[in-house]
């Protein structure tokens, strides 16, 4: 029998830590409801909740990268799986939405920091003549992993009472066991360094900084990555609860469904965007270093008119047509911006810029999952406005991918 690569052993075991860490978000948003009721608080209340998540994260990840570069990236994914799931499990436990601010918000996203700037650099170096693809299958831990994991959520908090903390309890109990696979499976592989420097020669914080900020157009991926999250926070936190408010009354089911729709349709989209991009980019880019980037702006260009059919359609099933368009497109975008990124970047920094680029995209993330309620209050709680109003961030953050395009790739673009 042929031995497996350890590179696809490795981005194997990095899945499932991905669709944990990606799948136990997912168990807030179609849950709101279900928590407004059992702490007894508004939707602005809980929406304070992702903020303190997102923001946390936003503040924590960098150092998290640069510690990746430092230290061992194998104990940086093991260790966040095991926190941000020890997070995960008490919040089932809470009786205020503060604890729920401080396992949820604080707890679970210190521990997320952790993972995806050393789990990208890893999958990056092992898997140099295939970046996309992998990163690409990575990517779909992601996908399934908030499909099922909201799709669970939304079944369980739709049954009222204290259901919703079920698959808290479930899914932070499932990460405790993984975090133990992690550190007996996943090697110790040392990371890229500079040729001709010495191995203790580790970056420091202000390399890495610069690494990002001397190339318009790393700053310009980081910027565009924003307003992708900007948009799928506030989706993700804040669709099963338009969908409930819009189409409940024509469609019952979706006090216990609305959870999987929000989800399902976009992300069966966003898995055949991400396949035909990543084939794309990996194919193409050798003769055209661009290719990914313009791959970026037709992702969030052409997503554009979907999210704003998506949030004012009068008809539940067209509303998951338009989810499913705006996925394809998702996709498309997903399958080749951590490529583009680590085109201009040195290999040395990937980890620690990886980390300072999720820092700028979910500090401005992080807004939309309190914005978005306020909104819906100022319109009597129509989410309708709410929901449209996120595709004005994806206009945004296409004419910032178009900038590098067009005035920084060609200088910035660095062979690995």
């Amino acid at each position: 029998m042929k031995k497996i690569d350890y590179k696809w052993t490795a981005l194997a075991l990095l899945w499932v830590a991905f669709f944990l860490q990606q799948g136990t978000r997912q168990l807030f948003g179609p849950s709101v409801p279900a928590i407004c009721g059992s702490l007894g608080v508004d939707k602005v209340a809980v929406g304070v909740v992702g903020t303190v998540f997102a923001m946390t994260y936003g503040l924590c990840v960098p150092f998290a990268g640069l510690t990746a570069d430092l230290l061992s990236r194998k104990w940086m994914v093991t260790v966040g799986v095991a926190v941000f799931c020890l997070g995960i499990f008490l919040s089932g436990f809470v009786a205020s939405v503060g604890l729920l601010i401080v396992t949820y918000g604080v707890l679970n996203g210190l521990g997320q920091t952790f993972y995806y700037p050393s789990a990208s650099s890893l999958v990056s170096q092992l898997h140099k003549d295939s970046r996309a693809t992998a990163m690409s299958i990575l990517q779909l831990g992601l996908y399934i992993g908030i499909v099922g994991c909201g799709g669970l959520a939304g079944f369980l908090a739709g049954r009222g009472g204290e259901s919703w903390r079920t698959p808290f309890w479930i899914l932070g109990g499932l990460g405790l066991a993984w975090s133990v696979a992690l550190a007996l499976f996943l090697r110790n592989t040392k990371p890229v360094t500079v040729a001709g420097a010495a191995t203790s020669d580790k970056p420091r914080i202000g390399e890495a900084v610069r690494a990002v900020f001397a190339k318009p157009t790393a700053l310009c991926v980081a910027l565009g990555l924003a307003m992708m999250i900007y948009v799928d926070i506030g989706f993700k936190n804040w669709m099963p609860t338009h969908l409930q408010s819009a189409f409940l009354g024509d469609c019952p089911f979706l006090r216990q469904w609305a959870g999987l729709h929000a989800v399902l349709w976009h992300y069966l989209g966003a898995v055949i965007g991400i396949l035909a991009g990543s084939r794309i980019g990996d194919r193409v880019a050798k003769g055209r270093p661009g290719i990914r980037l313009e791959l970026g702006l037709v992702g969030l260009g052409f997503a554009i008119p979907f999210i704003a059919w998506m949030a004012l359609t009068p008809s539940f099933v067209l509303c998951c047509v338009a989810m499913f368009g705006f996925g394809v497109f998702r996709g498309v975008y997903d399958s080749n911006f951590m490529a583009s990124f680590f085109d201009v970047v040195n290999p040395r920094y990937h980890a620690s810029g990886v980390g300072i680029m999720m820092c700028i995209a979910f500090l401005f993330g992080s807004l939309s999952s309190t914005v978005l309620p306020w909104i819906a209050q100022a319109f009597h709680g129509n989410m309708s406005y709410s929901m449209a109003s996120l595709a004005l961030f994806y206009l945004v953050g296409a004419l910032i991918i178009l900038l590098a395009r067009v005035a920084f790739l060609r200088r910035d673009i660095e062979r690995s």
